[in-house]
């Protein structure tokens, strides 16, 4: 299983599939620990029995149905101030890898959700290791719904249910890994600010009168950027307000 290589330098250039874990994540920090993983490293199962979203939500999907894996970087040449920008890579390369199948239907909701029509297809997870104020290691977990076509949460949705097409998941980890590389290769080499511009274009509701909540207090407001740290700024009336991961969420 997942004997496809990629056309990388080095992202999925070891591949360790598991048919079941808890974690991906947790075995992918286990080879870090051990020092058994060098960066590029890919983790993936078919049936995660305690995945982690963002906010300590966790991750459910079926088995042998979707694409969870981690992948292991070492992006030692990042500030520890400067992480949201790995975010950005990494939010950018799914969503490419996402795009040659749906085009402009599929959008990065902040922090680095993955949304098409108004629907979350897929999640990011990503835990950094610092060391003297630098990062030292990051593991990114992914959740892509890819074959899937029921749901207990109505908001999510799949690549299949959006294109009424059956995917060979083996086939699309390559491209999935070569999207990846691609976007942090240019972060690596020094361009920040267009990945940056690309992740603001490509941000759901960016720019959109929409309704968001805070303390369970509704209002509405239009998201004008994102801040180095990954706060998001949202324009309120006559007042511009940056707001933490937890500290806000869309109304639907």
């Amino acid at each position: 299983m997942y004997k496809i290589q990629p056309k990388t330098l080095f992202v999925g250039k070891k591949i360790i599939y598991l048919p079941s874990c808890q974690s991906t994540n947790d075995e992918a920090a286990e080879l870090l620990r051990c020092g058994q993983a060098h960066e590029g490293a890919v983790v993936i199962t078919d049936y995660q029995t305690a995945g982690r979203g963002q906010r300590g939500n966790t991750w459910l999907a079926q088995a042998g149905e979707n694409l969870t894996l981690s992948l292991v970087l070492k992006p030692r040449f990042l500030l520890a101030q400067a992480q949201f920008s790995l975010n950005i890579a990494v939010s950018l390369g799914v969503h490419d890898f996402l795009e040659t199948y749906l085009g402009d239907e599929v959008s990065i909701k902040w922090p680095n959700d993955i949304y098409a029509k108004n629907r979350k297809l897929g999640g990011i997870l990503i835990e950094n290791t610092l060391q003297n104020n630098r990062l030292e290691s990051a593991v990114v977990g992914m959740g892509l719904n890819i074959n899937q076509l029921t749901f207990e949460n109505p908001q999510a949705t799949s690549l299949r249910l959006l294109t009424q097409q059956e995917y060979d998941l083996e086939k699309l980890l390559p491209q999935l890994l070569e999207a990846l590389e691609k976007n942090y290769l240019l972060l690596r080499n020094g361009h920040q600010a267009t990945l940056k511009q690309r992740y603001l274009q490509r941000l759901f509701r960016y720019q959109e009168p929409h309704r968001f909540k805070k303390n369970e207090e509704e209002f509405e407001g239009m998201i004008v950027g994102v801040s180095p740290t990954g706060l998001l700024a949202v324009q309120i009336e006559n007042r511009l307000e940056y707001f933490d991961f937890k500290e806000i969420s869309y109304v639907f």
